[in-house]
């Protein structure tokens, strides 16, 4: 079984679940379903998660598994947060800076991006 993929390849909008079955009698039920918060993330972004919990919420066993820097952990925990619609802790300007620093380093962004997120 394929995992559920949760916005249009086409258009990068949410999708909606219309039709839920029953594996065992068939049955259906058929409306508009909310896949709920967790249904915003990307597969990615699940991936990380799964081993949050698997490290009981330590950012330094995520990293470690991950093999990036503690702060490039933070940054992808940071965007989980923004796109589950909540606010990421306020931080210093250096710590931001150091942060798109280390995913530049890790080649999880362009210069140009680098470039866009240290001037702003």
């Amino acid at each position: 079984m394929h995992p559920v993929i949760t916005s249009c390849p086409v258009c990068g909008e949410s999708l909606t679940v219309t039709r839920l079955e029953c594996g065992t009698c068939h049955t259906a039920i058929e409306g508009h379903f909310s896949l709920g918060r967790l249904g915003r993330l990307s597969r990615e972004q699940l991936d990380f998660v799964e081993l949050l919990v698997k490290n009981r919420g330590n950012i330094n066993g995520v990293a470690s598994d991950l093999k990036v820097a503690y702060n490039t952990a933070r940054s992808r925990l940071d965007d989980i947060v923004a796109t589950l619609g909540y606010t990421p802790p306020a931080e210093g300007t250096r710590s931001d800076r150091r942060t798109v620093l280390d995913r530049l380093a890790a080649k999880e962004i362009s210069v140009e991006e680098a470039m866009r997120l240290l001037r702003s």
